[in-house]
């Protein structure tokens, strides 16, 4: 071996930052292995961080020490806070992001990490040991080795290789072998995969046309601005005093759909050229051509890819249409009737591990202390890459110390929703995170996410001093506001039963907070009335969370063959054994279980526990 590390995480996207970061913060000694040191962070699509779903994620990763929040504060260009005419549990903060400066800024960082070495070098195979000889022992991580011959032994790998597993890039007939535009593939490490016995699937993503910022007539665009004053992501971030960059809005037209329906034919995803799944949640024109016949237009946001980059993003029409196709296109929408295309879009189709094949920690059924995150489990986006990233380097680091792994629950974040969900609903196309998908979703709100879970990152060892400290401060401040509010009266009635006025805005409320109102920031006053204009709904949600916590907390045992359960259905018994759920409740999550199999196995369960107590007392 040429060096040893304590673990190799191999892929320098956004969840390759986050392993890295979080294992290495935990005092393992990481190497970064990347296909190109320069690409690492790089936005693939859209220049852009946060969402529905996405934003309460990254203020997650932030409030657990992660990068993404604070490097998107550094260098966003426009900030946004979705959803809030909504309630706050689906406000959402969105950021349009420099795209080159944001790459720059997480690599600096990654960089200057004393126990982070970044190795540019393409991953071919993982060295394994085979510990026992019965059918429960797995295989074992001890080595990585690289397509130019050089081998560094380990104590585990993260997977991180996001679109790159033997990458395929279409553009009309067009196929060119890579993950990104201009980059190459990871071409062996998949035979390497399934060579440890592993099964890999195919997906397919894809990202729309670049314009030239001088060929775009943006007098005949709605202009969009970004909110006065901006919200951070990062809980460390007081203001942010950069200058915001506008993006704009127009639209196809039937013009531009006519045109899409006549060449059809030259789409990959319609000639047959490619085979896999696509995102359904963000389809190609196409396909928003096809599927919704009777739209006579569809929505294009034009975001810039910086701040004085020449480049403009075209969101919202996602293709894999010929070069010379997408052109014309373009042409027939307001605002881009002289724009100059200067990166075609492009579908890549990649290989992927289904999630049937790893635990809730991210580790490999198949082979111990092999974790994966990212687009390689299935998902798509910055954001949930981001979130798996941080839990795998997380789990790795304390799997090498023998230490328990960490799962986050469905009722502390997002990133627990979204790591359930893969685990008992393998997907079958690109995931992608909603608020929708979270049951709690009042609890989990964007707000609240260093409440949820910076006391937490900090016993775990994620969480440094000065994120800690002002955490504290925050966190008195709040419970000292809410005792003003339980004692002090506004025109006769509590602070507190004011709270509980739907209509009651921030400005109104720091009003009746009176002189003391200047104590507390914007911050702390807002949350401290969300929390008090929900307190009947969130202690209802708080008794739901109670009843599954007590399901959660029936374990089920490593090793059960469901195929002896009598009464069990032929199809929750392949289920089980595909998914081994490790808690009664996970194993009603699973896809194509009914409330009947779950009470078959707690019947099963619990007379196979009550048949060991009585052995045990004989």
């Amino acid at each position: 071996m040429d060096q040893r590390f304590d673990i190799a995480v191999i892929g320098g996207g956004h969840a390759g930052a986050e392993a890295a970061w979080a294992a290495a913060n935990l005092g393992a000694r990481v190497v970064l292995l990347t296909l190109d040191v320069e690409a690492i962070g790089r936005m693939s699509c859209n220049p852009a961080i946060g969402g529905l779903g996405k934003g309460q994620m990254v203020r997650e990763i932030d409030a657990l020490g992660g990068l993404m929040g604070r490097v998107t504060d550094a260098t966003g260009i426009q900030f946004r806070m979705l959803n809030r005419r909504k309630g706050p549990a689906v406000w959402a903060p969105r950021a349009q992001a420099d795209r080159a400066a944001y790459a720059a800024e997480l690599r600096r960082r990654l960089a200057a990490h004393r126990n982070l070495e970044i190795i540019q070098g393409s991953v071919s195979d993982l060295h394994t040991t085979e510990r026992g000889s019965s059918s429960a022992d797995r295989l074992t991580v001890e080595g990585v080795e690289l397509e130019d011959g050089r081998r560094f032994a380990v104590g585990a790998a993260i997977i991180t290789a996001g679109t790159f597993m033997r990458g395929l890039m279409h553009c009309g007939p067009v196929q060119t072998p890579g993950g990104r535009v201009g980059e190459p593939a990871a071409s062996r490490l998949s035979d390497g995969l399934l060579r440890l016995g592993l099964e890999l699937g195919r997906l397919k993503t894809g990202t729309p046309p670049r314009v030239l910022r001088d060929s775009v007539d943006f007098a005949a665009l709605e202009e969009q601005a970004g909110d006065t004053p901006p919200t951070p992501f990062s809980f460390l971030t007081d203001r942010l005093d950069q200058p915001q960059v506008p993006c704009w809005i127009t639209y196809t037209n039937p013009q531009t759909h006519d045109l899409i329906r006549d060449h059809l034919h030259e789409a990959p995803m319609y000639s047959g050229q490619i085979r896999s799944t696509g995102p359904r949640y963000c389809p190609s024109i196409e396909d928003k051509v096809v599927r919704f016949a009777d739209k006579t237009r569809h929505q294009v946001f034009l975001e810039p890819e910086g701040r004085d980059s020449e480049r403009i993003y075209c969101n919202g029409i996602s293709t894999s249409l010929p070069a010379e196709t997408q052109a014309k296109m373009l042409h027939t929408i307001p605002g881009l009737t002289r724009a100059r295309m200067v990166q075609a879009g492009y579908a890549v189709e990649y290989d992927f591990l289904p999630t049937h094949q790893i635990f809730a920690s991210l580790e490999t059924k198949r082979v111990r202390n092999l974790f994966t995150a990212g687009q390689v489990n299935g998902t798509s986006g910055y954001e949930e890459a981001a979130g798996q990233g941080l839990m795998a380097g997380l789990n790795a680091a304390r799997a090498l110390e023998s230490k328990p792994p960490v799962v986050l629950s469905r009722d502390q974040a997002y990133i627990g929703v979204m790591i359930d969900d893969l685990v008992t609903r393998p997907p079958t196309e690109p995931y992608r995170m909603f608020t929708s998908r979270a049951e709690y979703r009042l609890y989990l709100r964007s707000d609240n996410a260093d409440q949820r879970l910076t006391p937490l990152g900090r016993e775990l060892g994620l969480v440094e001093d000065r994120r800690w400290e002002r955490y504290s401060r925050k966190a008195a401040a709040v419970c000292q506001a809410k005792d003003i509010c339980a004692k002090r009266s506004h025109d006769g009635r509590r602070l507190a039963d004011w709270l509980r006025q739907p209509d009651l805005e921030l400005d109104t409320f720091r009003g009746m907070f009176g002189i003391d109102a200047a104590t507390y920031s914007a911050e702390v006053l807002r949350q401290v009335l969300i929390e008090g204009k929900y307190a009947g709904y969130l202690a209802r949600q708080e008794r739901q969370i109670e009843r599954m916590r007590n399901l959660e907390a029936l374990p089920i045992p490593a090793l059960v063959d469901y195929s002896a359960i009598a009464g069990l259905r032929l199809e929750a018994r392949e289920r089980f054994s595909e998914v081994n759920p490790r808690t009664l409740g996970q194993a009603g999550r699973i896809a194509g279980i009914s409330p009947s199999d779950v009470t078959t196995l707690w019947v099963h369960l619990t007379a196979r526990q009550r048949r060991a107590d009585e052995a045990g007392s004989a």
